[in-house]
Order: structure tokens, then C-alpha cells, then sequence
């Protein structure tokens, strides 16, 4: 499961690294990236994982975090662009 998280306040790349870091601490979660130029962090995760546990973990770094939504998982697509089962 894919989550996206508005974050507001991240200034750099090191804002970028805290905010990342501090969701790849959460149990559950397998990769976060933070993006400061579109507001945003991005998490892969499993599905036990609350939208609560993420919007603390960013509010512990010192960052604004709202708007947890799920993002649409692409379809997986074989070799000729046939969908895989």
C-alpha cells in the first residue's frame, strides 16, 4: 500500500532526509521518500500501518504533516504490456 502525506516546513535535502528517516522508523513501512518541492512524503507500507503513527513520526521531527491519503497501486504489466496475473 502507497500512502502520500502532506508535509509542510521542508526547506533542503537534509529536511528531506529527517522527515524519510523518521517514517522508515514506523513498524510497517518498507520505503518513505519526502519531496520538498511538491510538499509531500511518500510511504510504502503495509496495510496495518495507521495514518496516525506516519502523521506523528513527521510532527516528531518538527514538521507540519496533514492530508494522509492512499494512492492507486499501477498495474502490473508483463513483458509485451499484457496485465500479469
Amino acid at each position: 500500500m502507497t500512502k502520500v502525506i502532506t508535509v509542510e516546513g521542508m526547506m533542503c535535502g537534509m529536511c528531506e532526509s529527517h522527515v524519510a528517516e523518521a517514517l522508515r522508523k514506523v513498524p510497517g513501512v518498507e520505503n518513505a521518500k519526502a519531496d520538498r518541492n511538491k510538499k509531500q512524503a511518500t510511504v510504502t507500507c503495509s496495510a496495518d500501518v495507521s495514518d496516525e503513527a506516519l502523521l506523528k513520526a513527521i510532527a516528531n521531527t518538527g514538521y507540519d504533516a496533514s492530508n494522509v491519503r492512499e494512492e492507486a497501486e499501477p498495474e502490473k504489466k508483463g513483458l509485451f504490456g499484457f496485465r500479469k496475473k
